[in-house]
């Protein structure tokens, strides 16, 4: 099983995501974002870790594909800030739309093969970012075009996609 939430934030998406794999014996968290040295960010992190059970393990990488090729049920918190990883290790946050989208849509397909072999159970949690204002900046419309494209094909993949909207969950 498969399945994407995704929605805004502070919707309720990664409590609604943990709650998908309560009852799982094994879970691996993966928490595919830039590594930062930001007190907001840390604090951030240090309630999402302290909601998670003691007998899910922790993992912290930006290569999607193999974070998903276990037999664990797996749970990506979150494919936004994954995105944003990739860009920026990349160093292509300047680089012309068409080189940015090959390389993020290369990203993406690993992640897609390696997403449609797993195992066990995935939930991935992502953000909506298109239905606000336009951004000023040329790095914030980037982003969002491009996130666009990433939820579409993981929802492609996925079995389900659940849209979290002010803590209440719309089965699409």
């Amino acid at each position: 099983m498969r399945v994407l939430v995704t929605g805004g934030v502070r919707s309720g998406k990664s409590r609604h995501a943990e709650g998908l794999l309560a009852s799982a014996t094994a879970v691996r968290y993966v928490a595919p974002g830039p590594v930062r040295d930001d007190a907001d960010w840390q604090e951030r992190i240090a309630a999402h870790r302290a909601r998670r059970p003691t007998h899910w393990s922790t993992l912290e990488t930006g290569d999607l594909a193999t974070a998903l090729t276990t037999s664990d049920a797996v749970l990506v918190d979150c494919l936004g800030t994954w995105l944003t990883r990739l860009v920026d290790d990349a160093g292509l946050w300047d680089a012309s739309m068409p080189d940015l989208s090959a390389y993020v849509d290369e990203q993406v397909d690993r992640a897609l093969e390696a997403l449609s072999a797993a195992g066990g159970t995935v939930v991935l949690v992502s953000n909506e970012v298109g239905w606000g204002v336009v951004p000023e900046h040329r790095s914030g419309r980037v982003f969002r075009d491009l996130l666009g494209s990433v939820n579409q094909g993981f929802g492609a993949v996925c079995d389900e996609v659940h849209l979290v909207v002010a803590g209440k969950v719309l089965r699409l």
